[in-house]
């Protein structure tokens, strides 16, 4: 069975939501800040990460990023964890993708195989730490997924359900998550272990 979406998350409901954080929440990014933020950066926030932030801005702690003062390149580096994570199994852990094709026999090679097809795959955006939501445009509702190389789980059903688990140990039901992303959602489906072809 299909799990439907969630309502979409609203202002009201995400600053509630920042509540429960325990850290101090500065002014909401603008509309035009968002925009700014994406341009730059070449992504898109997913709609309920984007009225998260509309709410108010964590900060006072180095785990949650920083949207409008923080390190541009530090910033970079968070956006590109997930892959840089799947690139460093790929060349260290015998990890790919069986979507990709035949493995290549040199090193170099199969890492700038993968470093292509994983041009192609939806950005994750960082939440918080190394907890991560899938930023392509579209409904309410994406998982957020705890991103270590290939060792992705899902974290939470959707950004509400992770804030309460993450900062309140409310327990969930990760069963009802959504497959919004094929491929990120893979490895928690999948879960090969390293050197194992994953079906794409």
């Amino acid at each position: 069975m299909i799990n439907p979406p969630p309502a979409p998350l609203t202002l009201e409901a995400a600053r509630d939501l920042q509540r429960l954080l325990r850290t101090e929440i500065g002014p909401g990014l603008s509309e035009r800040e968002l925009d700014d933020v994406e341009a730059g950066f070449g992504f898109r926030f997913a709609p309920d990460h984007r009225v998260f932030l509309s709410a108010g801005l964590p900060r006072g702690n180095r785990n949650w990023p920083d949207w409008r003062n923080g390190d541009p390149e530090e910033l970079r580096g968070r956006l590109s964890w997930p892959v840089e994570g799947v690139l460093f199994d790929v060349e260290h852990n015998g990890f790919w993708d069986s979507a990709w094709g035949s493995k290549p026999d040199a090193a170099t090679d199969a890492l700038r195989v993968a470093r292509a097809e994983l041009a192609a795959v939806p950005q994750l955006v960082p939440v918080y730490s190394h907890r991560y939501l899938p930023g392509p445009e579209g409904g309410a509702g994406h998982p957020v997924l705890s991103v270590y190389q290939t060792d992705i789980i899902y974290y939470g059903n959707d950004l509400a359900d992770y804030i309460h688990r993450e900062f309140t140990g409310r327990p969930t039901d990760l069963s009802r998550a959504r497959t919004t992303v094929a491929f990120w959602a893979g490895f928690v489906d999948v879960a090969p272990g390293p050197g194992t072809p994953r079906n794409g």
